[in-house]
């Protein structure tokens, strides 16, 4: 680890720092220290701090907003890379919209809209970022990403990089190629069409209605917990199951949507995992169907 310090501090990565605790960057408010915590913001730093991680065979992830992951009240060992202020923009060329990947996935819905643009009011209910919604195929009231995806910027983990169509992305349900190959999205670029400003924006105020009457928005959580089974409704399922309002420690399963885990205050990822599969043995025993989770587990275990 001494090596890889050296190495970084002659590097042009300026944010560096050590034992971050994460919960300040999780929307849980959960997760315990990262032993290296990388902040890039242009790609010359986010290749540099690859490669000398891959120098030093030391393992990385890296963290958007936090939104759909739990991180080990152990922390992280290695690094974690969570892209800065340099990858938050947005820029129009017509019906192509190209943002970083750290941009913000609904602000990217609203500002598309408000340029007369129609393709992205999905994301009006999806946390996260950009670079997370590629990874993700995020999607949402029939849509997902790969269905205005134009292409995306990626380092690849020994500092590579290049740009990268649709076909070369190998999207599925809630997959994307990065399921398979260790990279970080950048930036990405999505072909809209022309649309009607006040029928867009009341249908992504239609939207956040029904998430503030739907979801605890209000409460610490990371949305979604388990996929969707084939056919079916995990919330439905779930409530169904008789599991709303159950709880383990500080973590309970919401009263009022029943796929998501809020944190009542003092909830540790145990306490999250420990409910996570009660839901999932609860589930199995009572409809044969084994839910699969939606929130990436991250760190030491």
């Amino acid at each position: 680890m001494q090596q890889l310090i050296a190495d970084l501090e002659r590097s042009p990565v300026e944010s560096v720092t050590y034992g971050e605790p994460l919960a300040k960057h999780t929307t849980w408010k959960i997760g315990g220290p990262a032993d290296v915590f990388i902040v890039p913001n242009t790609r010359e730093e986010l290749a540099a701090a690859l490669q000398a991680l891959h120098r030093h065979g030391i393992p990385w992830t890296v963290l958007g907003r936090g939104s759909n992951t739990l991180v080990s009240d152990k922390g992280v060992r290695g690094a974690v890379i969570k892209l800065g202020a340099g990858f938050d923009e947005v820029r129009f060329d017509g019906g192509l919209v190209a943002a970083g990947a750290s941009y913000s996935f609904i602000k990217l819905s609203v500002v598309t809209g408000k340029e007369g643009l129609t393709g992205l009011e999905f994301a009006g209910g999806i946390p996260g970022t950009v670079g997370g919604a590629v990874y993700m195929n995020a999607g949402a009231h029939g849509s997902d990403v790969s269905r205005i995806f134009k292409s995306a910027d990626i380092v690849w983990e020994d500092g590579t990089s290049g740009t990268y169509g649709k076909e070369q992305m190998n999207f599925g349900y809630r997959h994307s190629v990065l399921h398979e190959r260790r990279g970080i999205v950048t930036g990405a670029s999505f072909e809209l069409v022309p649309g009607d400003r006040k029928e867009i924006a009341a249908m992504l105020a239609s939207y956040k209605d029904r998430r503030l009457r739907t979801q605890p928005l209000q409460m610490a959580c990371a949305g979604s917990v388990f996929r969707n089974p084939p056919g079916d409704h995990a919330a439905r399922l779930i409530e169904a199951a008789g599991l709303k309002g159950a709880r383990e420690g500080g973590a309970e399963v919401s009263l009022l949507h029943a796929n998501f885990i809020v944190n009542q205050g003092d909830a540790t990822a145990e306490d999250v995992l420990a409910l996570m599969r009660r839901v999932q043995r609860t589930v199995e025993d009572q409809f044969n169907i084994r839910l699969v989770p939606e929130v990436l587990l991250m760190g030491e275990r």
